[in-house]
């Protein structure tokens, strides 16, 4: 797990101080891998390629990056947790390692099987591949958006790296994407396509590989990869399955030459991980939790860990840690994110780095997209049981859900009014040209579900975790992301995710080792902290005085007086604005003054002084 940072021209050759330069940009993310730094610069000085490594597999100085192997060089950030399999197929093949890495086996398969060859990799991956024989560079990302690559091409040059940050000196004039910045404050959607909040720095897209053309300039995208399904018609069978997979998946992620742990909210994705870890390898959990009980899952967390005699640390999220570390998180998220529970997440991984030698740690994103764990799901499993006129079958997963108060017990239009086109526009953003993301439409609840994991959902939550990992180095890894487990759980039939009102029905059914008081939950908190609370009352000042003099309004976004009549109402429990529509805005406000009120300052210097 890695930073990376690299750099092509199609014309002259770099200068040392331009080298000086990208070499600056490389150590800009030191705490992506803090263990060893190196580059590699093509002999026509064209070509630069730059690494910092955190050690996972293979700790020797052969894990070191660029790996150089004849006429072919890679950096890459990343793990391929089936390298092992792999291996051992292209040794058949008659192909030698001189390492032990996962690095080399992906730089092996390209020269096996191409690009083509990408699609047998299984992992999280941002790479760059320069092949001097074929004169080419080949930028490659993973299917689901795990591990970051942005880009920037400017005239004869292209750059990319890791982090915005990397790239923002190489920009001629910095200016905000509108488009991205007016859809985050209606919809709080972020990460849907490949631009960012920067308008010229793009995102190498999930699935694909950029494959760049040395000699002629050309650059061409190339999908590697596409969902595949199958036909699945015994509920029994695919019990079995999902659970073999699910194991198989979480096996795979415990590959590591350094110690493992696993976060545990108390919820049914985390306990599941968690249990099939301690199946394999005992591991150390890891929990925020609040003091005040409405938004606390600790009572779930206490119930697993003591009854399968599971460690755990717990970290008391509060207001004041908000307070010190927001501008610590706006510095590593790079761009605006949607509220306080990023800071919460943050703050999880500090406590990780500071207080144990855990340098991998499994998550559970993910799996409320491929098992349809959220409640829009349920809506659209019975507007579909309507439409092909299933009216019983309405009816049953309707009373089911009131019986097991489960689905329709945890509707919030304040939370959920996003997905309601019109009825989600914000009385204090300004009018503007751009028309909103349909994030409500779908045909069926597997285009629903895709939508989510390649655009709305999965992108932006894989961004913020790993942002916050790696700010204190650590790695993330999502057993749920398998994408032999993504296909199977698409390929089920909805009344296998969806049955009697309870979600990811076939999860519950394959976890028996789970508490029943954690593998029957009729409620879902998600990652939640007492946002709305503390808007209410500790972060009160805080809105009053970054709105004073609003950059926001000042660039045309909002208007101010607006903002804070909706914010009064939000107070006064008025209306249905939720907490996101005013954290994200705060967020927005605060993030712009980083980045043009304080443009003469560097972002180190910025979270120097805000803390």
């Amino acid at each position: 797990m890695c930073g990376i940072f690299g750099a092509v021209s199609f014309r002259e050759p770099f200068s040392d101080a331009e080298v000086s330069k990208f070499l600056d940009a490389v150590d800009m993310v030191h705490y992506r891998g803090p263990d060893n730094r190196d580059f590699f610069l093509s002999a026509d000085r064209k070509v630069f390629l730059g690494h910092r490594r955190l050690s996972i597999i293979d700790l020797s100085s052969e894990g070191n990056q660029p790996l150089v192997i004849s006429d072919m060089a890679i950096i890459y950030n990343g793990e391929i947790f089936n390298y092992l399999e792999l291996r051992r197929e292209l040794e058949n093949l008659g192909v030698s390692f001189k390492t032990n890495t996962d690095t080399e086996v992906i730089l092996r398969v390209y020269q096996q099987y191409g690009t083509k060859g990408f699609e047998k990799l299984n992992g999280m991956w941002a790479f760059a591949i320069l092949d001097l024989r074929e004169k080419k560079l080949i930028l490659s990302r993973d299917r689901f958006s795990i591990k970051p690559l942005h880009y920037l091409s400017l005239g004869n040059r292209l750059y990319f790296a890791s982090e915005i940050k990397q790239l923002l000196a190489f920009l001629p004039k910095r200016e905000i994407n509108e488009e991205q910045m007016f859809v985050f404050l209606e919809q709080g959607i972020v990460d849907y396509d490949i631009n960012t909040f920067i308008k010229g720095i793009k995102k190498v897209e999930a699935k694909h590989n950029m494959i760049v053309d040395l000699t002629s300039e050309k650059t061409v995208s190339e999908k590697y990869w596409d969902y595949t399904f199958k036909e699945i018609s015994d509920l029994d069978s695919a019990i079995d399955e999902f659970r073999e997979l699910f194991f198989d998946s979480v096996k795979l992620r415990l590959r590591s030459d350094v110690k493992l742990g696993a976060l545990l909210s108390g919820g049914l994705d985390s306990s599941s991980i968690v249990v099939a870890c301690n199946s394999l390898q005992p591991v150390e959990s890891y929990s925020v939790v609040t003091r005040e009980k409405k938004y606390s899952e600790e009572q779930y967390i206490d119930i697993l860990t003591t009854r399968l005699s599971i460690p755990n640390k717990k970290l008391f999220f509060t207001p004041t840690h908000v307070l010190d570390n927001l501008y610590n998180v706006l510095y590593h998220q790079d761009e605006p994110f949607a509220g306080m529970s990023i800071v919460a997440q943050y703050m999880i991984f500090n406590k990780i780095k500071s207080e144990t030698d855990v340098k991998v740690v499994l998550s559970g994103q993910g799996a409320d997209e491929v098992l349809m764990g959220y409640l829009k799901y349920y809506f659209m499993y019975l507007k579909e049981a309507i439409s092909k006129g299933k009216l019983i079958h309405f009816f049953s997963e309707a009373l089911g859900s009131f019986v097991n108060h489960t689905a329709l017990w945890q509707f919030d239009l304040r939370s959920g009014k996003r997905y309601l086109g019109s009825l989600a526009k914000l009385p204090f953003v300004s009018t503007h040209k751009t028309s909103l993301e349909a994030i409500g439409s779908a045909k069926t609840l597997r285009d629903r579900q895709i939508l989510d994991l390649d655009k709305y959902s999965v992108p932006v939550l894989t961004r913020y975790e790993d942002r916050n990992s790696m700010a204190n180095s650590i790695e993330v890894r999502n057993p749920f992301l398998d994408h032999r487990l993504v296909d199977f759980c698409l390929s089920l039939p909805e009344n296998y995710k969806i049955r009697n009102g309870w979600s990811k029905f076939i999860l519950r059914e394959s976890m028996k080792e789970l508490p029943n008081e954690i593998r029957w939950r009729r409620d879902k908190k998600g990652f939640v902290t007492p946002e709305a609370l503390w808007l209410k009352n500790e972060l009160k000042d805080l809105i009053s005085s970054t709105f004073a003099d609003s950059l926001l309004e000042a660039h045309g976004f909002i208007s101010t007086q607006k903002f804070l009549e909706t914010y009064d109402a939000f107070l006064n429990n008025r209306g249905a604005i939720s907490a996101s529509d005013i954290s994200r805005t705060l967020i927005a406000e605060l993030w712009l003054r980083n980045f043009y009120g304080l443009k003469s300052q560097t972002w180190s210097e910025i979270v120097e002084h805000a803390n």
